[in-house]
């Protein structure tokens, strides 16, 4: 789907309705708006329930101050004049109260996004606006003079976030990460000192290693066509389910000995379509279309495990903090956790950058979950599902162990226990 071409008024009802529905405002809290070509400002309501928005209730702000719709507009209309007047490069804007982001706010520090390569490169350095008064022309200078220094998106002191971008879906983009990555950091700051990447780190993020050679299919089976669906399915259950975001996770699926399917780069994870999934044959992908950037690690994953059929990649907030520290995740919590995910190993970053061979060796159904070091949690199975369970159970296990902190000391299920267990369900 080419999100650019609904009308401003669809585009502002689907992006409210993610911001609202995964708990990033409430009733009464956030604005977003869209600078249409012509220079009209299209911006949602001031005082309308924002879990139920329709396209009629958007309002339209011409350049002489008049406005068309049934209400008035945002309260917060003059931060978003004032952005634009000063940044005519952007074209939209986001603003709303997440609760982690929100926290920052009120300790009056910035999230560092430093954490993962994908946060860092998505939202770009983050600015800092003073406190005004809401709705005032103070609180737009704030914001807009900030946003004119060059960042695009920022911390409100004791208020909460503004994003923006040349597009409503980058905005939001910025918005959802940075979220995302307030979340991991707050949750990991329960277990210990974090961990950044300097700089050379974070440019390894920027290869072009999946620009593979090209060829065009010729037929797609039937097979293909339905791991095509599920994949779509699968990545958008996980955003509903929190386990990845718009901007960040990766789903691939085994097709033959020789191929296999993977979720494209840079492409926002709840508008894929089954048109958007990557065919990868012999190392040549599907012509006119780029896969993940982690296409290389899966094709030597599925050389070197032919018993895998599927590989996914998540940033989850819970186990992606164990990521980000040198805290240890233990997983003989519970049964379930021991048998899903086994002992989980902890990998080097540059490892899943520059040794995809190696990471393919230390994976397997007897080792079906890694962590990466300021990255992600890797998970395999025998198909979809399979995966995508281990994944939820990694994610849940996580919050059950930082969770656990507030309550006493953790006792880990024995060893003598974890034979059993290991007999009993053919896990040696």
């Amino acid at each position: 789907m080419n999100f650019q071409l609904l009308h401003p008024r669809d585009q502002l009802v689907a992006i409210m309705n993610r911001i609202y529905h995964n708990g990033m405002t409430t009733l009464s809290g956030g604005n977003l708006s869209i600078k249409d070509d012509n220079g009209d400002i299209w911006i949602t309501p001031s005082g309308i329930d924002k879990g139920n928005l329709t396209a009629k209730d958007m309002i339209c702000v011409k350049a002489d101050g008049a406005t068309q719709g049934p209400h008035k507009p945002s309260s917060e209309l003059p931060f978003h004049r004032a952005i634009y007047q000063l940044r005519p490069d952007l074209n939209a804007i986001v603003h709303a109260h997440p609760p982690a982001l929100v926290s920052f706010s009120i300790v009056r520090q910035v999230p560092d996004t430093r954490i993962i390569p994908q946060a860092n490169r998505v939202c770009g350095p983050v600015g800092y606006a003073p406190y005004a008064l809401p709705g005032s022309e103070a609180l737009g200078d704030n914001i807009a003079a900030t946003f004119a220094e060059g960042y695009n998106i920022i911390i409100l002191e004791n208020h909460g976030m503004a994003a923006a971008g040349h597009t409503l879906l980058d905005a939001f983009h910025r918005l959802e990460t940075l979220d995302f990555c307030a979340r991991i950091l707050i949750r990991a700051r329960t277990l210990g000192e974090i961990n950044t990447l300097p700089e050379p780190a974070l440019n390894l993020f920027d290869h072009r290693h999946n620009l593979l050679p090209e060829f065009v299919p010729t037929a797609h089976s039937s097979r293909e066509r339905e791991l095509r669906q599920q994949i779509v399915e699968i990545t958008a259950r996980a955003c509903d389910r929190h386990l990845m975001i718009s901007t960040e996770g990766v789903v691939s699926a085994r097709l033959d000995d020789s191929s296999f399917l993977i979720t494209p780069t840079g492409h926002d994870r709840l508008t894929l379509t089954v048109e958007d999934v990557v065919l990868v044959r012999n190392g040549v992908r599907e012509a006119g279309k780029t896969p993940s950037r982690a296409v290389r690690l899966h094709q030597a994953i599925y050389a070197d495990n032919p018993d895998i059929n599927c590989i996914m990649t998540a940033q989850s907030p819970n186990v992606t903090a164990y990521a980000i520290t040198a805290a240890n995740f233990d997983s003989r919590t519970i049964p379930e956790s021991f048998i899903m995910l086994r002992d989980v190993p902890l990998i080097p970053f540059k490892t899943l950058y520059t040794q995809p061979e190696t990471v393919a060796k230390m994976v397997s159904l007897h080792t079906p979950a890694l962590l990466v070091e300021n990255d992600c949690v890797l998970v395999v199975g025998t198909d979809i599902l399979n995966a995508f369970d281990r994944l939820e159970v990694a994610e849940y296990s996580a919050r059950s162990l930082i969770d656990t902190g507030v309550l006493g000391q953790l006792v880990s299920i024995g060893n003598a226990e974890i034979g059993d267990l290991e007999k009993a369900f053919g896990l040696v």
